[in-house]
């Protein structure tokens, strides 16, 4: 998958907008238990929330950076304080048409 445009960013972020954080990074940071939770959370969705408490070791950034290296195909569009947005096309067609 190719880098994500500005004009598919924005577009991501807009749809996030009123998305609620589904899962959230605590002081182990992102384990392998995170990485499996976002893996099965891509099974129904295209786009999701995480939000990285303060306990965590890391920052949002390392923690988006860290998850899109874990699962293929993820994309972070948009970190913004301790959330992160989260971003893989289901396989079989995707359901959010990206511009552009």
């Amino acid at each position: 998958m190719s880098p994500l445009t500005s004009k598919q960013r924005a577009f991501l972020r807009s749809q996030a907008h009123s998305l609620k954080p589904i899962l959230q990074v605590g002081n182990e940071g992102v384990s392998p238990e995170v990485i499996e939770a976002v893996r099965e959370a891509f099974n129904t969705r295209e786009l999701l929330k995480v939000k990285v408490l303060d306990s965590a070791p890391e920052s949002a950034r390392e923690a988006g950076a860290a998850i899109a290296a874990g699962v293929e195909g993820v994309e972070v569009p948009q970190t913004i304080g301790r959330t992160v947005v989260l971003y893989r096309a289901f396989p079989d067609g995707p359901e959010l048409k990206l511009p552009g």
